[in-house]
């Protein structure tokens, strides 16, 4: 065992010292480990996009945004956009939403258990 100096100060006699991250030190600091980041993957692994190069994007941007502002001009907000194929074509169509059967306010609901009678 070394010999202990004397009169360091503080940051002299924790020089070199790093402590081991705990859940009491971790709360208030930013994590001492070092995280690890997802790989992004480029644009060719992913078989959906494959085929999107930037100028395409922007070329289908552009015609969505088209087809959202004349939707909207004829009063329509709610729809969702339909992908279908036609020979060489791909067509985007914009339908009406799938709406939820709404039951009737007035209408009784059986909940279950024993009925009265």
């Amino acid at each position: 065992m070394g010999k202990i100096k004397k009169n360091l100060s503080d940051s002299e006699m924790l020089k070199g010292w790093q402590e081991q991250p705990t859940f009491e030190t971790e709360i208030n600091d930013e994590p001492v480990r070092p995280t690890v980041k997802a790989v992004k993957k480029d644009p060719v692994e992913d078989i959906n996009s494959a085929y999107f190069t930037p100028e395409l994007k922007e070329s289908v941007g552009k015609a969505l945004l088209e087809l959202k502002l004349n939707l909207y001009k004829e009063g329509i907000v709610d729809y969702q956009i339909k992908v279908s194929c036609q020979g060489n074509q791909v067509l985007l169509t914009a339908v009406p939403p799938k709406e939820k059967p709404v039951q009737s306010v007035n209408q009784p609901v059986h909940r279950g258990g024993r009925s009265k009678g």
